[in-house]
Parts: C-alpha cells; sequence; structure tokens
C-alpha cells in the first residue's frame, strides 16, 4: 500500500503509522515550500555550486578530472550518476562547504551534485530543483541527528546519512510515489558507508565518500522509477542502518520536531576554508589579534582553546605537514587567526604552516564545559592568550561565525562565492551567481562548464 494511502478510522492520514521511512518520506513531503525558503535554498546551492567549481583547483580535484576525461567520451552526455559522483567529490575538497550542526553533514557536498545533475539532464525547472535541494537537506540531516555521538567516532556522517538526502532529492526530481522514495531511502541506506580512517595519513578518501554518497542515492531513485524496491526499516531494521553502526542512535530524533523550518535553513555556511570544528577557535582568535594589536609571534606565550570532545577527536594535530593536515589541525589554524589578518587558501599552505609552526605547539586544546554538553546543537570555543609580558586575553564563542545564530548576509554569501570562482578561475562568475540565485523566480540551470 502506498505510504498516502495509510489513513486512520477517521479517513485522514495518520502521521504515526509505518516505518520511519515512511514516515520520514510523508514529513517532508507535507512541509509548505514559501519563497523565502527558495531564496535560502538558492544561496545555498550557490555555495555548493562555488565549492564544486573552486574544487578542480586542487591537487584531488585534478585527480578527479583526470579520472572523469579519461573515461568519458567528448561526444557523450555524461549519464546524472556519474556527473553527481564528481561534482560531490569536487565539492568536499577545500573544506568550505556547508555544514548542519546537529547532524554532523555536510548536506550541500551530497544534496546539490545529485539534484543538479539529475534536473540539468531531465531540463527541470529552477524551483523544481530548489524543492529537490530542500527535501535532500531534510532527509539526510534527519537521519544524521539520529544516528548518535558514537557512530561520528568511526564513520564519517556525510558518507553514511548523505545517500538518503541524494536519495530523496532524486525522488522529488523524478515523481516518485511515496512508496517508491520509500524504496529509493532503503536502497539508498543499504550503500552507506565512509570510515575515518584517511585522517591518519591525509588521503584523498573525504572526497569520495561525498561523490558516492551523492551517486548512491541518486542511482536509488532512479532505479526505483524503475520498480526496484528496497527495505521500508532500513533505518530501525533487526539488520538495519541503526543496529549495525549506531551503538547509541536516537530513532526518535528522525521525525523529531516536525514543524520547526527546513533544516537548510538550520544549516551553517563557512566563511573559513577548514574543517567546521576549528571555526570557534579561528572566530575568537581573531577577536583577540584585533584587540590585540596583531602581536608578533614571540610576543605569545601560550594560548589555551576550550572547546567540545568531537574537535578534539578530528582536529587534535599539533604538527601539520600538509594543506590538508592543517585544516584538521586545531592548533594551527587558531595559530594562522592570531598571525594572519585573513584565514584563506594561503593560511593552510607551505609558506603558512612554517610561520605557525612554533606557535601552533604553544597552543593547548581541551574539551571543556559548557561546549561539550553544549555539542552538538551548539559549536562553540574559548580561545585564552597569554603574552610574554603578563597579559592574559581571553574571547568566548557559543556558536561560530556563519552558524544560523550568526549567519552570514546575502551579501557575505555572494562574496564568499565569489572568492570561490576567483579560486576556481571562473571567467564569468556573475553569469554562474545570478544564474543560481535567479532559480528561485523559476530560471533555467546556468551552464558550468566544469571540464
Amino acid at each position: 500500500m502506498n505510504a498516502r494511502e495509510t489513513v486512520n478510522a477517521q479517513g485522514s492520514a495518520d502521521p504515526s503509522a509505518g516505518t520511519l521511512t515512511e514516515r520520514l518520506v510523508r514529513l517532508i513531503r507535507a512541509k509548505p515550500v514559501s519563497r523565502p525558503d527558495l531564496d535560502a535554498a538558492a544561496l545555498f546551492t550557490l555555495d555548493a555550486i562555488a565549492n564544486i567549481l573552486a574544487g578542480r583547483n586542487s591537487a584531488p580535484g585534478q585527480v578527479l578530472l583526470d579520472w572523469w576525461n579519461a573515461r568519458t567520451a567528448s561526444n557523450m552526455a555524461p549519464d546524472p550518476e556519474r556527473l553527481a559522483f564528481l561534482m560531490g567529490g569536487l565539492c568536499h575538497i577545500l573544506e568550505t562547504d556547508d555544514l548542519h550542526r546537529e547532524s554532523v553533514v555536510h548536506p550541500g557536498c551530497v544534496v546539490v551534485p545529485a539534484a543538479w545533475a539529475l534536473a540539468a539532464n531531465r531540463g527541470a525547472s529552477g524551483q523544481a530543483l530548489l524543492e529537490s535541494v530542500l527535501h535532500g537537506f531534510e532527509a539526510t540531516t534527519r537521519v544524521g541527528m539520529a544516528v548518535g555521538p558514537a557512530h561520528y567516532r568511526i564513520w564519517h556522517n556525510t558518507a553514511t546519512c548523505g545517500p538518503y538526502g541524494s536519495a530523496m532529492a532524486g525522488a522529488a526530481l523524478l515523481g516518485l510515489t511515496d512508496t517508491e522514495a520509500v524504496h529509493a531511502l532503503g536502497n539508498a541506506g543499504s550503500q552507506s558507508a565512509g570510515l575515518w580512517q584517511f585522517l591518519e595519513t591525509g588521503a584523498m578518501t573525504k572526497h569520495l565518500h561525498a561523490g558516492h554518497a551523492a551517486e548512491a542515492g541518486l542511482k536509488a531513485a532512479e532505479l526505483a522509477a524503475f520498480g526496484f524496491t528496497g527495505p521500508p526499516r532500513i533505518l530501525e531494521g533487526e539488520k538495519g542502518f541503526f543496529r549495525a553502526a549506531c551503538p547509541d542512535a536516537d530513532p526518535d530524533a528522525v521525525l523529531r520536531a516536525p514543524e520547526q523550518p527546513w533544516q537548510l535553513v538550520r544549516t551553517s555556511i563557512k566563511p573559513w576554508p577548514s574543517c567546521r570544528h576549528t571555526h570557534p577557535a579561528i572566530d575568537a582568535a581573531e577577536e583577540l589579534r584585533t584587540r590585540l594589536g596583531a602581536p608578533a609571534e614571540s610576543a605569545i606565550r601560550e594560548i589555551e582553546v576550550g572547546t567540545y570532545q568531537a574537535a578534539l577527536d578530528v582536529c587534535d594535530r599539533p604538527v601539520a605537514t600538509s594543506d590538508y593536515e592543517a585544516k584538521f589541525s586545531l592548533q594551527h589554524a587558531t595559530a594562522a587567526a592570531m598571525l594572519y589578518p585573513l584565514v584563506d587558501f594561503a593560511a593552510f599552505g607551505d609558506e603558512a604552516r612554517a610561520r605557525c609552526a612554533a606557535l601552533a605547539l604553544r597552543v593547548r586544546i581541551a574539551a571543556e564545559e559548557p561546549y561539550r554538553s553544549a555539542y552538538p546543537k551548539s559549536w562553540g570555543a574559548r580561545v585564552r592568550v597569554t603574552l610574554n609580558d603578563g597579559t592574559v586575553l581571553e574571547a568566548t564563542r557559543t556558536n561560530a561565525k556563519g552558524d544560523p545564530e550568526a549567519a552570514l548576509s546575502h551579501d557575505e554569501m555572494v562574496a564568499k562565492a565569489r572568492m570561490l570562482l576567483a579560486h576556481g578561475k571562473v571567467r564569468e562568475p556573475d553569469r554562474i551567481i545570478d544564474g543560481v540565485l535567479g532559480l528561485a523566480a523559476d530560471g533555467t540551470l546556468p551552464d558550468l562548464s566544469l571540464v
């Protein structure tokens, strides 16, 4: 029976009937979409597209493009799944894509590539694309909010929860019935994968995670359109996702607070090109640098950073030997924010790492209250700087810049996109920016010319 046909004795839809996946599909499809929602979705889509185009200008990006060019004939239209893989991988390279705090998922690098690739292939309208993005963000973050903290210690939430989002976006664009959408999410969830082991060597695996999640969910949605079935209890089943990979799962979180705004508008945007766990400390350290008048490295005796445990689990790296390791180093990121007027791509390069190395070794990090208990609802930090003359200054952040509580303005979002497009050597940035933002008025998708 189609989930839409599940009714109670009074003849109305029963929101408590069915599996978690069936109820999640109904919850998402019942949420109203307003023009402000579409405008927000357009800004988040722009952020993802700018990250994709900028990601080409990187060593992993060049590898992905070489792979693509070696396997794609110039006169062939690429299939949406493979294009979604390429776009997802490129989007997640520079560590400047969005992040949903409560789920610890980067939804944009999975959902937008899948939605864009399919919409471009099928000639979908701008509004249809943006609505699918809203649906995809909602699915991946709601599953992510349920996996529990223990999952994140081993599994990369973007990789494991992402396929649900790309499948839900695909279901919207393909016009799948509720039953077909459940099949799509079931098969998407059965492809969940992605381990943190790559952090040990700084391997390129994290980009593969985003690409696979985008491709897997989209493929599951397309198969569902042909009648390919999937497990409706993929989340809560005895051999399902939560039982297999989530020791402290909170299944109720999947459906909790359905009246909330779309999860997309509760998602954070990164202002700095590093792991989001470093951002509260960067934000606080930038304040201290200004208050101290740009102190010399030799004048600083010690820096203390207090934050939450997950930040230490992922970003405790006193010595960073590559750009990528520096992006996952609280010590380097804090030192760079104290020594550089702008924490940009260059702040994680060879010259910056050499300049910051000594100070990074004097950065002490620890998990402490109130940040430990507030996580993951709030990602905060305290930074205390002690100078050689005994001066001590402290700055705290309950939330980092770019969080919904300290959101970037429309102009700041556009400025960030321009920065990324310049990094990607895009010749016509205004065409991309205006084209993507125009989708909210049902414009057509601009050509990206990825290769």
